[in-house]
């Protein structure tokens, strides 16, 4: 179908929800049509969903905000793109938690697969049947047996991240407010990032 841009006044002041009560669809004429999910109560603010939950940084980079009720964040691990596509993992399911800093476990697949392919592609090639057939306990083998290079390797990407995000949030700290107005947003999203991965990196010191 032919993707087309449309102005629809009333439904842009809906604002975004993790857990929305409306959703958006427009007819052949280009009506847009708002309905809500279940009955509500007179009163309540008309919610959509504008993107992924579980990934704010998408919905930030289109729409310009910062969801307030996000509980995780992706891993951040885009360098790591064909092996994410190699095993058919969605961005979904690789993130980490913004109240804990607890790592999901297909991230630590992801990292693990990587460091397999780089150094032994029979156990890579096992790791990936393990991956296919949910074959838990053959992936545990993997993961005991290589604990500590996956654990590494988490580490550097985690320590780069911050290191980054820091340098990303100096850089637009530096910026006039009066011709850069989305400079406060930014700096929300990175402090967001910035506040995760140092709970992610506390918790990957404490395995060793």
């Amino acid at each position: 179908p032919t993707r087309q841009k449309l102005i629809a006044p009333m439904a842009d002041m809906l604002n975004h929800s993790a857990e929305p009560n409306c959703e958006i669809d427009f007819d052949y004429e280009g009506n847009c049509n708002v309905q809500t999910l279940y009955d509500i109560q007179p009163g309540t603010p008309l919610t959509i969903s504008l993107g992924d939950p579980t990934n704010p940084t998408p919905i930030f980079a289109q729409y310009g905000f910062l969801p307030n009720d996000c509980a995780t964040i992706f891993c951040k691990a885009m360098h790591l793109d064909p092996v994410i596509k190699h095993l058919g993992i969605d961005f979904k399911d690789l993130l980490i938690q913004t109240q804990s800093g607890e790592i999901a476990p297909k991230v630590w697949d992801v990292f693990l697969y990587e460091i397999l392919q780089n150094n032994d592609q029979q156990a890579a090639d096992e790791f990936y049947v393990a991956c296919k057939t949910n074959d838990e306990n053959a992936k545990q083998g993997y993961h005991d047996q290589y604990f500590q290079y996956t654990l590494d390797a988490l580490k550097q990407h985690v320590y780069k991240i911050m290191a980054d995000v820091e340098n990303l949030t100096m850089k637009a700290q530096s910026y006039d407010l009066q011709t850069h107005p989305r400079v406060p947003v930014i700096v929300a999203h990175n402090t967001l990032v910035r506040d995760t991965f140092t709970m992610t990196a506390a918790l990957l010191e404490q395995m060793g």
